[in-house]
C-alpha cells in the first residue's frame, strides 16, 4: 500500500455572498435565490491560457477544499434524512479524510483569470483546487439510483408551513435586510421538514410546550400545530 504524501496547492479562491453555513445552499441546484460566485485564479501561473475555450461550456465542476471542516467520522447523520446514520462515503458531508468538495455550477463568464458561476454552494474565501468542464453526454445519468437519498423525504414536499408572526418579524428588524432574509429562509427550510430536535439542529423544548431554535446568536421561539409552525418570537443573545 502506498502511503506517500501527495502535494496539493490551491489554484485560486472564490468570493461568494455566503459567510456561514446558514446562508449557503446545500447544493447549487437547491438555491432559492440567485447569487454569483467570483473565482479568481492565482497570477503568474499562465492560468489565463489554461482557461481558453472554457467559455463554450454551460456548466463546470468546481473542486475545492473544505477549509473550515474539522475532523471526520465513518458514520454521519445527514441534516436532511430519516434520522439514520449513513456511511460517510454515501453522503456529501464536508467532514472527510481529505476535505475535498465538488460542485456543479452554471458557468456565466470567463475573462482573464476570473470565472463567474451561478448559485455556488461554497463559503466566501474557499480555496479552489481545480476547474473541469461538465460534459452532459458522458456525465449525466438521470435514471441512476439515488441510494438512501431517493428513499428518504428529502425529495418529498415539506410537511409543515412556517409562518413568521408580527412580533417575530418586528424583533428581526434590527438585522440588515439581506441577513434578515437569509435567517428567515434558513429557519423555513429547516423547520418545514422536521421541527424537532436533531443532532445538527440546535432545538430545545420549552416548559410551555413551545420550542426554540438557535441560529448563530439568535433564538427563535415557535409553536407546532398540526402541519403549521408559527414563529412567535426572536431574541438576540
Amino acid at each position: 500500500m502506498n502511503n506517500r504524501n501527495l502535494e496539493c496547492r490551491p489554484i485560486g479562491v472564490i468570493r461568494t455572498p455566503h459567510t456561514s453555513k446558514y446562508s449557503a445552499p446545500r447544493q447549487p441546484a437547491t438555491s432559492r435565490s440567485r447569487s454569483v460566485g467570483v473565482i479568481t485564479l492565482n497570477p503568474r501561473s499562465n492560468f489565463e491560457q489554461a482557461l481558453h475555450d472554457l467559455d463554450g461550456f454551460g456548466y463546470v465542476w468546481v473542486l475545492f477544499w473544505f477549509d473550515q471542516a474539522k475532523g471526520w467520522k465513518p458514520k454521519v447523520l445527514p441534516p436532511v434524512s430519516d434520522r439514520t446514520k449513513r456511511g460517510l462515503f454515501a453522503t456529501r458531508s464536508p467532514h472527510r479524510p481529505n476535505p475535498i468538495g465538488l460542485s456543479l455550477c452554471k458557468l456565466l463568464s470567463v475573462k482573464g483569470r476570473t470565472i463567474l458561476v451561478e448559485n455556488p454552494d461554497l463559503l466566501d474565501g474557499t480555496p479552489i483546487l481545480d476547474i473541469k468542464p461538465y460534459v452532459p453526454h458522458a456525465e449525466a445519468y438521470p435514471r441512476a439510483k439515488a441510494g438512501w437519498i431517493g428513499e428518504t423525504h428529502e425529495r418529498t414536499p415539506p410537511t409543515h408551513r412556517v409562518v413568521f408572526t408580527h412580533p417575530a418579524n418586528r424583533a428581526l428588524t434590527s438585522l440588515p435586510a439581506v441577513e434578515r432574509s437569509t435567517l428567515r429562509d434558513y429557519v423555513r427550510q429547516t423547520l418545514s421538514r422536521d421541527p424537532f430536535p436533531h443532532a445538527y439542529r440546535r432545538i430545545k423544548a420549552r416548559p410551555d410546550g413551545s420550542w426554540v431554535i438557535a441560529v448563530k446568536r439568535w433564538r427563535l421561539t415557535y409553536r407546532v400545530t398540526a402541519n403549521r409552525i408559527d414563529v412567535i418570537g426572536a431574541q438576540r443573545v
